[in-house]
């Protein structure tokens, strides 16, 4: 785990002293009790998970030797933003500078930060917009009272588990400027549709560089993956792209809410209830962004989704960059709102899948679908296996689905296996098998008869990207079982799969 500043570097910090820290159990201010160190960062600053004593409420402490001019600009940012209430804003209770130290006193916050949520995949367009949708208004608040943010990256946009999308960390220093975020809010899209980080465009981050072309040009999110709209894609560019002008902070947050049809009423309405989070996982699964309801954008969805591609996680210690190799393990930014992460055994990776362990389950009809199971793990989303084309979406009334059945080898504890359809609407399922039960007709109609559906997978109106949770146990036979077509064009309803992505413990 790394510390805050290592990937959107700020120049001209002054040296700062860490002696004379305070120890785990001293309540400053006669007010905020430090319970846990959580860690340093690159600047001098120090984390502690604490509480108030006084509201008996958790709080995020962040101290900083010297106090005085070497903690000015720390101070500046939290004053700032102590004095925007916003559900998309990290809150700041307190700013205290004491001379030989200073601190502030914010929220503290359970969720995770995008940097880890895209390491697992990335997100469809969906999710996307709506992450990208409450950066963007977060951000249109502070520069409505001429605050800019400053740092807006991978690492300070975090999916809490409470349901919101919070923007943490500001800086208030010369370097920031409402371009600046603009900018990053565009890098922010393109990291959540493809998993990069545009580093020429947006600054060096830990999350690896975007993908270019041979001139060295920066690929679309398009052009990386299948599945992308088109005028994302070209919004995306538009806000990458140097030699054009940037719109407004509010002008880009009505650009992303028309995405999924809102209006302004939706976006003024401030009922802070709770949203339906099964109508926008239904929402943000389609190539359409979700329509929040009332000002809070529903993406608490987002942070159920990451707990099943992470496992069992309790909660993130949110850090702005694990670049830094000999970072203190579990430091989260000081800027931020801390939040803790039981960690599983080791990080999911990419389960390279041979070719000849794949093929099509098919217990009725012809079973002339059943070649081409190897495009489906090929590398190449462009290369697909798909099935005939029926006049009715549950596939003509003459089988009660179709899969993809994976053998991995041996038994793994499988994190998340990811689907690239080439036409979202699709509904289906991961299932799990403990045999091969053989090929054949008679064999696939005893393996969809055995193989049990993976808890929290059935999915309605799939988008071109879907991600589903592992089984809890490991396992070492997969099926990705389709129940009903996407309807293509007008020409009748069919299923496309260009990849499977399978991610392990």
């Amino acid at each position: 785990m790394a510390e805050l500043d290592e990937g959107l570097e700020a120049g001209g910090v002054p040296q700062v002293l860490t002696f004379g820290t305070p120890s785990v159990g001293e309540i400053l201010a006669e007010r905020y009790q430090l319970e846990e160190h959580i860690g340093n960062d690159s600047l001098g600053r120090q984390l502690y998970r604490g509480i108030d004593v006084i509201l008996r409420r958790p709080v995020a402490v962040v101290t900083r030797y010297p106090g005085g001019d070497s903690a000015k600009e720390m101070l500046a940012a939290a004053v700032a933003m102590s004095r925007i209430v916003h559900p998309h804003l990290v809150g700041v209770y307190d700013a205290i500078d004491e001379g030989e130290r200073a601190y502030v006193v914010r929220e503290w916050v359970d969720g995770i930060a995008l940097r880890d949520i895209v390491a697992q995949g990335p997100l469809d367009a969906g999710r996307s917009v709506a992450i990208a949708w409450a950066v963007t208004d977060a951000v249109a608040a502070l520069h409505g009272t001429g605050m800019a943010h400053g740092n807006v990256h991978p690492g300070t946009v975090l999916v809490a588990h409470d349901g919101r999308v919070v923007l943490t960390d500001a800086r208030a220093d010369d370097g920031a400027t409402p371009e600046t975020d603009i900018r990053s809010i565009g890098a922010i899209l393109y990291c959540a549709l493809t998993g990069y980080w545009p580093h020429a465009e947006a600054g060096t981050y830990s999350v690896p560089d975007g993908v270019r072309d041979s001139s060295g040009a920066l690929q679309t999110p398009r052009q990386v993956r299948a599945g992308v709209p088109a005028a994302l894609d070209s919004l995306v560019a538009d806000l990458l792209n140097p030699d054009l002008p940037l719109p407004s902070a509010e002008s880009l947050a009505g650009e992303l809410a028309s995405f999924g049809g809102l209006d302004e009423e939706d976006l003024a309405a401030e009922d802070g209830g709770r949203v339906d989070f099964a109508a926008f996982d239904s929402a943000a699964q389609s190539t359409a962004p979700p329509r929040p309801a009332g000002r809070k954008l529903a993406v608490g969805v987002v942070g159920l989704l990451v707990l099943a591609l992470a496992g069992t996680l309790a909660a993130a210690r949110v850090l702005g960059d694990p670049a830094t190799p000999d970072a203190t393990p579990g430091s989260a930014p000081p800027g931020t709102s801390a939040s803790q992460q039981a960690k599983p055994a080791g990080q999911p990776v990419v389960f390279k899948i041979d070719s000849s362990k794949v093929r099509i389950i098919d217990p009725a009809g012809t079973r002339s679908e059943v070649k081409d199971a190897d495009k489906t793990v090929d590398g190449d989303p462009n290369t697909v296996w798909k099935t005939e084309r029926y006049n009715k979406a549950e596939f003509g009334g003459k089988k009660p689905g179709m899969g993809v059945w994976i053998d991995l080898g041996e038994e793994k504890q499988v994190s998340s296996v990811q689907v690239v359809f080439q036409t979202p609407g699709a509904d289906g399922e991961l299932r799990a098998g403990s045999q091969d039960l053989g090929s054949g007709q008679a064999q696939d109609q005893a393996t969809m008869q055995q193989y049990a559906t993976v808890a929290g997978t059935p999915r309605q109106n799939m988008g071109s990207t879907t991600i589903f949770n592992g089984p809890e146990q490991k396992t070492r036979y997969l099926m990705v079982w389709i129940t009903k077509l996407p309807k293509e064009s007008n020409s009748g309803y069919r299923v496309a799969i260009g990849e499977i992505t399978v991610r392990v413990q």
